[in-house]
């Protein structure tokens, strides 16, 4: 089973930038699709941005295209998330996720969570 531990999250000025990294271990990195959710007081958590195994396809929502960027290192077991230009909107708790398909269904692994504070 695969564990997940988040860092980089903190607080940030309007226009600034923040790097969160997700270190993965305990299971083979290589066979988990790599996501970031995040969930706002009061909201449900949301898919950020995800990335699959090979790291040739990614998914960003629409709300951080153009300002965020998803990578993964296979040497370091980890995944990044790459934000820029962030909101104030962005505040969040930032949450990590793996999963991958053991049939008949979706296993999904989960951080503890890292908040974002951006103020304006």
């Amino acid at each position: 089973q695969v564990q997940l531990v988040e860092s980089g999250g903190g607080l940030v000025q309007a226009g600034g930038s923040l790097r969160l990294s997700c270190a993965a271990s305990g299971g083979p990195f290589s066979r988990y699709t790599m996501g970031w959710f995040r969930q706002a007081p009061g909201k449900e958590r949301d898919l950020v941005s995800s990335i699959t195994r090979s790291g040739d396809n990614v998914y960003y929502a629409d709300s951080v295209k153009g300002r965020f960027t998803i990578s993964r290192d296979t040497a370091k077991n980890t995944v990044y998330l790459q934000m820029n230009s962030v909101k104030p909107e962005d505040t969040a708790v930032y949450y990590c996720n793996a999963r991958h398909y053991r049939s008949p269904s979706w296993l999904d692994y989960w951080g503890q969570g890292t908040q974002v504070t951006v103020s304006s």
